[in-house]
């Protein structure tokens, strides 16, 4: 971080040498550079890669402009407070944190983020640079998406695996289940109200939405879980090696995370998730399962929405 301060030209706030520009532009991370109020004043091209924004959108506005908008793990927005580029230009220490910036799309994304404060050559503050790096899985998905683009896998509108894949990857793990013991749950998400959203914006916005949630969804996702598109608004994952508590936590984060994303180009259109979670016994069959999970959906539809529910209902 100081070797990047170190290049910054003469103090000068808006004026990066074109040499120094090229190697920022080139980089896979998110780089932005600040003044010490906070406004951008350079914004690399892997900034623009990973947020959606380009440079014209955010020259001269802070990330809490309607821009980036950072929430933690619990979906609590820290411009205010908590914010690492706020603390580092308070006090002048640098800053590491794993938080979830607002794309674009309106999807959450998961990023880590560092932050410095950068100095003139009298070793005063001029401002600070933020280095944010995308960490969402997508090493090990980019040959799994090629299989299953050959195979007819995916659902087109989301890019996210199809019901026939999440259906064959059940069967897989209920197979290993009883063979192993490698036990697993299963979430079924329902967008609440999504049909009034359709008919107030057209399917065009309706479309853009679910593309929002799955970004979000998959983007949230563990390396080794699944996460598809069951079918209209509905939307199934699949997670490995988790007892029931560790499967609600992982529900209330998608659930969370969800609630937080945001369609700014549609009013900034918000919605929520009902879901519902099962975990798999080695007696269960792909429909049990996924029919013990979508009548636990139903019991958060009837709770009041925007609702996680995970143990079966009483007998």
């Amino acid at each position: 971080m100081k070797s990047l301060a170190l290049f910054w030209y003469k103090g000068a706030m808006s004026e990066i040498n074109d040499i120094f520009r090229d190697l920022l532009d080139n980089l896979a991370d998110g780089v932005y550079f600040t003044d010490m109020e906070g406004r951008i004043t350079y914004w690399n091209n892997g900034a623009e890669r990973i947020s959606g924004f380009t440079r014209l959108e955010v020259m001269g506005k802070r990330c809490s402009d309607n821009l980036l908008v950072h929430v933690d793990g619990h979906g609590q927005p820290i411009c205010n407070s908590g914010c690492p580029l706020k603390a580092t230009i308070g006090d002048g220490q640098p800053r590491k944190a794993e938080i979830f910036l607002h794309n674009k799309d309106g999807s959450r994304v998961p990023v880590r983020v560092r932050s410095s404060l950068v100095k003139d050559e009298s070793g005063a503050s001029t401002g600070a640079v933020v280095v944010f790096t995308d960490n969402t899985v997508t090493s090990q998905m980019a040959e799994r998406l090629a299989r299953m683009e050959e195979l007819a896998l995916l659902d087109p509108l989301t890019g996210l695996p199809n019901r026939r894949y999440l259906e064959s990857h059940i069967t897989s793990r209920l197979g290993e289940l009883r063979r192993n013991g490698w036990i697993f749950g299963v979430l079924f998400m329902d967008i609440d109200d999504f049909k009034p959203v359709n008919d107030k914006f057209g399917h065009e916005i309706g479309d853009r939405v679910l593309r929002m949630v799955a970004r979000t969804l998959d983007a949230n996702c563990r390396s080794f879980d699944v996460v598809g598109r069951w079918g209209g608004e509905e939307f199934v994952a699949v997670i490995h090696n988790v007892d029931e508590r560790a499967l609600e936590e992982i529900g209330e984060r998608f659930r969370v995370l969800v609630g937080q994303s945001v369609l700014t180009e549609a009013s900034s259109l918000r919605v929520t998730l009902s879901i519902g979670g099962a975990q798999a016994s080695s007696a269960d069959t792909v429909e049990s399962v996924l029919h013990r999970a979508d009548t636990i959906l139903y019991r958060a539809k009837k709770s009041g929405k925007n609702h996680i529910c995970i143990k079966p209902m009483p007998a």
